[in-house]
């Protein structure tokens, strides 16, 4: 008898906590139980075949907003070659509305809902059981009537019915099993740990407010289990509880336990509420290794009129303060969330919302967009908002009273540009000499995403080199070169050669970049390591505030063996080239250290 635990993740890096979390839970049963994970990018005809060869007796899925259509797809095509395999569902995205989802879905057997940990064992039991005495997997309305947290199909006179069971009561977090201790090995993947359930604030787009009793695993548990993830030097351990902060002694305890066991490798990552941060843990905080802990920070509006309506307690100002205090460490890496499509956010609100979080620099900022979630208070009140969204997931919003679907499209340019030219880290000194001769970040990204559209450069995949060359033709069109534009155009091709061997030593060198040949000497005396280092020229000060023409050209040593723990850029440092060595001689330069706080502290 085999229950074989489908995840179909947003990445191959991900792992999924739910699968591993119920067989940890299926007790006796969990021989039976058995894993298989693939990703959204997989064909689904391959995720068929390979769930097929595992001859499943009755076949799960954990279902979320990002995977639940490849999971629609893949269960019909099997219901269709395996007729008599039960399939089962639960997840976040199918807990709600289940009657009508199950009307919907006629191969379903049926949904987990909430919690499913003790639910799972229940099943379990029963399909072990039911298998060993009749040896088939067909259960009648009797089998599951008294197991709570179901809704399951039942054939009754012939004809097809549904049932929805009692919910299950909220579990105890400190008696679930742990849910990594047997998995194979996780090197080059990210573990997901929750060490709480349920969240105190009440956000109305929110799936996580409708769990109202909040509740913590015991912090014994919870360090006992942190360090076998540090023994084993997992790469990164993401806790998914929605507001990690909103206990003080929880928070703190976990936060001192793993920076007195740093290995040096492993890096946490918390969703946290800024504004609840409090002098104690930023103290910690400021001594704990640059890169242990990075910070996910939502903050989704800075209208108050939208931050009033969604519910959310949010200080603004003391949020920012936070954030800048944090930044002033050096050594966290923060992650801040707007979200577009809000109650009584326009445009031009969600333009000052935008451009006070970018003037924060984080070392991420993202743009999402309102999904209108089955269960939450968004979606019972859509219709008073006038919230138009996909029917199918991940349920985004088209428009709504405030914003317009042109609105939308517009937006969306301006969130692709955000991801290519800010995330990815690739054009971090380009985007701040840019910056400066616009009237707003906003402004900025809405303009080149209006240049990508009329070009049709979205939808393609573009190298990083063509990425600076779009960059360069956007330039050309929106400032022709002049007298008053040639400089500053020629700082932003030099820019763009400092963040190309910012990230990485070029194999392909720009074809606007110094020639080759005159760096020729520069390189052979620095770059003893080969690959490893880099020596570039320039005539701006990209390491400074004022990006103004140099008369004496600038030499810059990228170093790749030793990078920035927050940005994984290279090392870099300013170096003076003596006469001698120009013409074929000195051993040691002279060199001028940069001075920046943050490669210091690097």
């Amino acid at each position: 008898m085999k229950l074989l635990l489908t995840a179909i993740n947003a990445k191959y890096i991900h792992s999924n906590l739910a699968v591993y979390s119920l067989k940890a839970s299926a007790g006796e049963y969990v021989d039976n139980v058995e894993i298989a994970e693939f990703t959204i990018n997989n064909q689904a005809d391959y995720i068929l075949k390979e769930i097929y060869k595992r001859k499943p007796d009755v076949l799960l899925f954990s279902c979320y907003i990002w995977n639940l259509s490849m999971i629609e797809e893949v269960m019909r095509e099997f219901h269709k070659i395996c007729p008599t395999v039960p399939i089962w569902l639960g997840g976040p995205e199918v807990s709600f509305e289940v009657e009508a989802f199950l009307q919907q879905h006629p191969e379903v057997t049926g949904v987990m809902m909430g919690e499913g940990e003790e639910t799972f064992r229940e099943l379990c039991k029963i399909y072990v059981n039911h298998n060993a005495k009749d040896g088939n997997t067909s259960l009648k309305k009797a089998d599951l009537e008294n197991t709570k947290g179901i809704s399951f199909v039942y054939i009754e006179n012939e004809t097809r019915q549904i049932q929805v069971n009692e919910w299950r009561n909220i579990l105890n977090m400190s008696t679930l099993p742990f849910a990594y201790e047997k998995t194979a090995d996780f090197s080059n993947r990210i573990i997901y740990y929750e060490s709480s359930r349920g969240c105190p604030f009440s956000c109305s787009y929110c799936l996580s407010s409708v769990d109202k009793q909040l509740r913590f695993r015991n912090l014994d548990l919870v360090k006992e289990e942190l360090q076998f993830f540090i023994d084993q030097k997992v790469p990164k351990i993401k806790f998914v509880d929605r507001t990690f902060n909103c206990h003080h002694e929880h928070a703190m305890e976990i936060w001192r336990y793993i920076h007195e066991h740093d290995n040096g490798v492993t890096n946490f990552h918390f969703e946290v509420s800024a504004d609840l941060l409090n002098e104690e843990e930023l103290n910690l905080m400021s001594q704990m290794r640059p890169g242990l802990i990075q910070l996910e920070i939502g903050v989704q509006s800075t209208n108050e009129v939208t931050i009033k309506e969604i519910k959310r307690t949010m200080k603004l100002e003391r949020l920012k303060e936070i954030v800048e205090k944090v930044k002033s460490f050096g050594n966290i890496h923060q992650h801040l969330d707007l979200i577009a499509g809000l109650p009584y956010e326009d445009y031009e609100t969600f333009r000052k919302s935008f451009n006070e979080i970018y003037a924060l620099q984080p070392n991420q900022l993202q743009m999402g967009f309102l999904k209108v979630l089955k269960g939450s208070y968004m979606f019972e009140h859509a219709k008073e908002y006038e919230i138009l969204y996909h029917d199918m997931p991940p349920y985004e919003v088209l428009s709504t009273k405030w914003l317009s679907y042109e609105d939308v499209l517009k937006m969306k340019r301006i969130e692709e540009m955000l991801e290519v030219y800010y995330n990815s880290g690739q054009f971090e000194i380009t985007m701040k000499v840019l910056g400066t001769h616009f009237d707003s970040a906003f402004d900025m990204f809405q303009k080149l995403g209006d240049f990508y559209e009329e070009k049709g450069y979205f939808g393609m995949s573009h190298s990083r080199i063509r990425r600076c060359e779009i960059l360069m033709e956007f330039l050309a069109q929106e400032w022709p070169m002049d007298e008053t534009h040639g400089d500053w155009q020629d700082c932003i091709r030099q820019a763009l050669v400092f963040d190309l061997y910012y990230r990485e030593n070029c194999k392909s060198r720009p074809a606007w970049a110094v020639p080759y040949e005159q760096l020729k000497p520069y390189v052979r005396h620095y770059c003893k390591n080969g690959k490893m280092s880099h020596v570039e020229m320039f005539s701006y000060d990209f390491l400074g505030e004022n990006y103004t023409c140099s008369e004496e050209p600038k030499f810059v040593l990228f170093s790749y063996e030793k990078r920035d723990p927050l940005t994984h850029q290279a090392k870099v440092q300013y170096v003076k080239p003596d006469e001698d060595m120009i013409i074929g001689g000195a051993d040691e330069p002279a060199v001028i250290e940069w001075q920046q706080k943050e490669q210091k502290k690097s």
